[in-house]
């Protein structure tokens, strides 16, 4: 209804008359309201020279046509304003009723770690409260220790052959005394309050709630580290110089911060290091499965079991491409381990994001995500990973080019073990280096589970592994090396406690509850030490490899010879193998050993464990292995790292010509003797002080047959 003006009269006249005070109004017909619609669509704000086309158009006056665009402009604007109204108050209304349940919920909130009750105002006073129950419990653990102290010298002083030894870190009175009495030899310690008992293990972080917010900004992270990674992967110098000394790829500091700028940067804090590095070579996997593998945590642990203890998908930012990693971005949490218990652990929370570039090129990269202090995600450790990651080029042959790229930021807040000082601060423990290298490693092992003429028998009962007896054997064979490598770690679910009377590294023990298939179930006690050798790492590991001179240092074997019944080869080197063994002229004709060995630049892994003939039939016969029971020790060669022994190389800088020599990586060694023993078989059974000292005693000897046998002083 539009407004049709005035006649043009006297104003005075037009209020004195009633009749005249009354507005004309002119309603516009069907055609002339649809023309005016559909102009309307086309241009809301239509300029004069439209107007007058409207009016010839419609019969219309032009003012008529102006007054009825501001009267429909503004009744559209009164529709959005109140669609916008309706939205904003249900919104109000939803957040109000989660306002709401939030405040039910705090009031019957219950702490996950503990179980306790919420907190309230009152919580100071029972901080107070337990602080004086913490006191008094304390003084009388001192009284009791100082009691039981007088006793504990007499029995242990008693066994032979190693010297005694004392608990420097291991709390006696937790546990409950035998029947015995106070002395006696049946003194136990409560394994539910033993540090590293399952009780004590730390789950894994928390699934993280993220908001539309969050994931914008690790999207641009994300993508931010991507074009860095390229650059670092594509550019030598001035980026990357060739080391002096061993002729690996170095980062010139100043030229990166000059080309990646950062504002906040940390680099003046004397107690940051930072550990960056290059590598390239060929492996024997197509680019599609390296991607797959990296891509999904299982596979990507499994991929490195001797360098990733734990790893974690906590959330899926993006998950790319229909059919295709390419675009996929997820929030990772991981832990990095040398697998020693004298080396912490290196805990990152980062992003993973996959990109393929073009064909058969694709581009992986992993930037830490720091959460907000005071977030659960924060981490107490100052690990940053900056970009870092890989470039995967498919070749022909089903190979593929691997460039490989570390760069990481560590603050020292407790100083690094001096046996393992060099190998870490040189790079070499966390390096690209020691990624490509056991990348190599185990591609190869994958493909030699593709082939079916790699293994041999002798005399195993009559059995031949078949194709799937084969695959069979070197499944088992994973799960042990899998599981020797977490009994040694020392992530966040594993407490070492000390014991001195050795040597000044002392044997470190910690004690789990074993419910997992696989493993025997009961109360199991793993015990390592870390010794230091004059000899090159792959001396070391020929000697422990050579079956004709295990009987030199393997306490079990009574001195007994062995013999190798069954062989698989896992790899290009002839020291990557799996073994069953024999021993001769024992009682236990039924007891076989299982071991894998593997040897690479980074170091070596040398693994065994008993297992009896009928589990070894059953997985030579291609049947199911998950359910063998294994409890496996061994040991772990690596590099010294000292400078002074990182001479006389080649100078090559990629894995492909280092792979399995460690003849450029020094020649001292460092070698971790670790073993397990099943303590009890019963779940609820206590930790003895008698199997803390055989464990003790078994590893003294272990490492004292060792030293006599390569001809090193007991000093070492």
């Amino acid at each position: 209804m539009e407004y049709g003006g005035g006649d043009g009269g006297d104003p005075h006249d037009a209020f004195s008359d009633p009749q005249r005070r009354k507005k004309r109004y002119h309603r516009h017909t069907a055609h002339q309201i649809q023309r005016l619609e559909a102009m309307f669509k086309e241009c809301p704000h239509p300029d004069e020279k439209q107007r007058l086309q409207l009016s010839r158009e419609l019969g219309l006056a032009p003012r008529q046509i102006k007054f009825w665009f501001q009267n429909r402009r503004t009744q559209m604007k009164a529709q959005h304003e109140r669609a916008d109204n309706c939205a904003l108050r249900a919104e109000n209304d939803k957040i109000r009723c989660e306002n709401i349940a939030i405040r039910e919920a705090l009031r019957n909130v219950i702490c996950p770690s503990c179980g306790g009750p919420p907190v309230n105002e009152d919580s100071y006073f029972d901080e107070q409260k337990l602080r004086m129950e913490n006191a008094q419990l304390k003084e009388e653990l001192d009284r009791i220790s100082s009691i039981a102290a007088k006793y504990i010298g007499r029995p242990i002083s008693q066994l032979p052959p190693v010297q005694p030894i004392h608990v420097s870190s291991l709390d006696l009175s937790m546990g409950s005394f035998g029947g015995q009495g106070i002395g006696g030899p049946s003194l136990d310690l409560d394994l539910d309050l033993l540090p590293g008992s399952s009780s004590a293990v730390p789950s894994l972080p928390f699934q993280p709630c993220l908001s539309d917010m969050d994931k914008s900004l690790m999207t641009d992270i994300a993508a931010r580290a991507m074009e860095e990674l390229l650059r670092l992967v594509q550019t030598n110098e001035p980026l990357w110089m060739k080391s002096a000394t061993d002729g690996r790829d170095v980062l010139d500091f100043e030229s990166y911060e000059r080309i990646f700028p950062r504002a906040n940067s940390d680099l003046k804090n004397p107690h940051l290091r930072i550990e960056a590095s290059r590598d390239s070579g060929v492996v024997i996997m197509n680019g599609l499965s390296l991607v797959d593998m990296f891509m999904d945590s299982n596979k990507w642990v499994e991929l490195f079991p001797t360098i990733v203890s734990v790893a974690k998908t906590l959330e899926v930012i993006s998950s790319g491409m229909l059919g295709s990693h390419s675009g996929s971005l997820q929030l990772m949490y991981k832990e990095l381990q040398v697998l020693s218990p004298l080396v912490p652990t290196r805990e990152f929370y980062f992003l993973r994001y996959c990109q393929q570039i073009e064909q058969g090129l694709w581009a992986i990269v992993d930037v830490s995500y720091d959460f907000p202090r005071g977030n659960q995600f924060a981490s107490e450790s100052r690990c940053h990973r900056l970009p870092s990651g890989c470039l995967i080029q498919d070749m022909p042959n089903g190979y593929s080019k691997v460039t490989w790229v570390e760069h990481v930021e560590i603050e020292d807040k407790n100083p690094t073990h001096r046996l393992y000082r060099d190998l870490i601060h040189s790079g070499l423990a966390f390096g690209a280096e020691r990624w490509l290298t056991i990348l190599c490693r185990m591609c190869e092992r994958f493909a030699c589970l593709m082939v079916t003429s790699s293994s041999t028998t002798r005399d195993l009962g009559g059995v031949i592994p078949s194709p799937d007896g084969k695959r069979s054997m070197m499944k088992l064979a994973q799960r042990m090396v899998n599981n020797f490598c977490a009994s040694i770690s020392t992530s966040n679910g594993h407490r070492w406690t000390t014991l001195s009377g050795m040597n000044e590294v002392g044997v470190r023990v910690t004690v789990h509850k074993s419910t997992d298939p696989g493993q025997p179930n009961g109360v199991v006690l793993s015990a390592a030490t870390t010794i230091w050798l004059p000899i090159s790492p792959q001396n070391v590991f020929s000697f422990f490899k050579d079956e004709r001179t295990r009987a030199q240092w393997d306490v079990l074997s009574n001195g007994n010879p062995v013999q190798e019944v069954a062989h698989i080869a896992n790899g290009s080197h002839p020291g990557n193998c799996i073994s069953v063994l024999r021993a001769f002229n024992t009682s236990q004709n039924n007891m076989l050993i299982l071991q894998e060995s593997c040897v690479d630049s980074s170091g070596a892994l040398v693994v065994y464990c008993p297992v009896d003939l009928p589990a070894i039939n059953i997985a030579m016969s291609g049947e199911d292995p998950s359910y063998i029971p294994l409890l496996p020790s061994g040991f772990t060669i690596s590099p010294d790292g000292r400078p002074d022994h990182m001479q006389g190389g080649d100078g090559a800088s990629t894995s492909s010509s280092t792979h399995g020599s460690m003849g450029r990586l020094g020649s001292g060694s460092l070698i971790t003797v670790a073993f397990q023993i099943l303590v009890s078989s019963l779940p609820s059974a206590k930790l003895t002080l008698e199997s803390v000292t055989t464990v003790n005693n078994l590893i003294g000897t272990t490492v004292q047959q060792i030293k006599a046998a390569l001809n090193c002083p007991s000093s070492c």
